[in-house]
């Protein structure tokens, strides 16, 4: 049943009411719309960014929200949360399309494969390999973006900025992945234009025309920045929940 009116809440991942499913159409409406206008600031086209919704930890209520308001491209961080929200949903929304944005563990490879349209994080050798091999299985191809750790912080995913021309290479030459673009994700602390305007030079000299960049807090300077996907969930859904690892 499809949710609607002021009264009607949005479960979290636990059950905890958290956010009006009109609301979340009313954010996404406003999000949509400064995604118009920082485009438009800078010459470009508002279609030429596609606006990636964040719902990770939000249950498949909040999905089915946004999905009310006529959005249909979402974003999970896990695989095994994105397994429990998203066939039924697909089931009655047939466009809807899903990228996987966070880590993607080697043992996970089939499940992603089959399930997300995208994997926008293609961070180290055997990732790819196990993805070019189970593509060649499935006989199913998600666009692939490699992410670029532009801050080079240990703690995080992603290939050193001075390995992506090779890595790329790799990934589109020898293994034959569908690679359409770069992702990355700033330091929290650091000021993220210079991470986007290293991550729009890595995608010039590759010839990759997607670039992922910008969440809720900066997503309209990274469109300034050349960004295709924006990736936002806090300014579309409130505040995520705490929850324990589950892939």
């Amino acid at each position: 049943m499809t949710l609607r009116g002021r009264a009607a809440k949005v479960p979290s991942m636990s059950g905890e009411l958290l956010v009006t499913a009109e609301g979340i159409a009313d954010r996404l409406k406003a999000v949509k719309a400064k995604i118009a206008a920082a485009a438009a600031a800078v010459g470009r086209d508002p279609r030429e960014v596609s606006l990636v919704a964040v719902a990770k930890t939000h249950g498949a209520s909040a999905v089915e929200a946004a999905l009310g308001g006529g959005h249909r491209l979402f974003g999970e961080n896990r695989v095994q949360e994105a397994q429990a929200k998203y066939p039924a949903l697909r089931a009655r929304f047939p466009d809807l399309v899903l990228h996987l944005i966070g880590p993607l563990q080697s043992n996970k490879v089939k499940e992603a494969v089959a399930l997300f349209d995208a994997i926008e994080s293609v961070d180290r050798p055997k990732l790819a390999e196990a993805l070019a091999k189970e593509m060649a299985r499935a006989g199913r191809r998600p666009a692939c973006f490699v992410q670029v750790n532009t801050g080079e912080e240990p703690q995080k995913a992603g290939i050193p900025p001075r390995e992506a021309d090779a890595f790329v290479a790799q990934c589109r030459d020898a293994l034959g992945l569908p690679v359409v673009g770069v992702m990355c994700i700033p330091p929290l602390e650091q000021e993220p234009s210079p991470h986007f305007a290293l991550l729009r030079e890595i995608a010039r000299r590759n010839n990759l025309s997607g670039l992922s960049m910008g969440m809720s807090a900066d997503y309209e300077l990274a469109i300034r920045f050349g960004a295709t996907h924006v990736r936002v969930g806090t300014a579309i859904f409130g505040e995520r929940e705490k929850v324990k690892e589950i892939s």
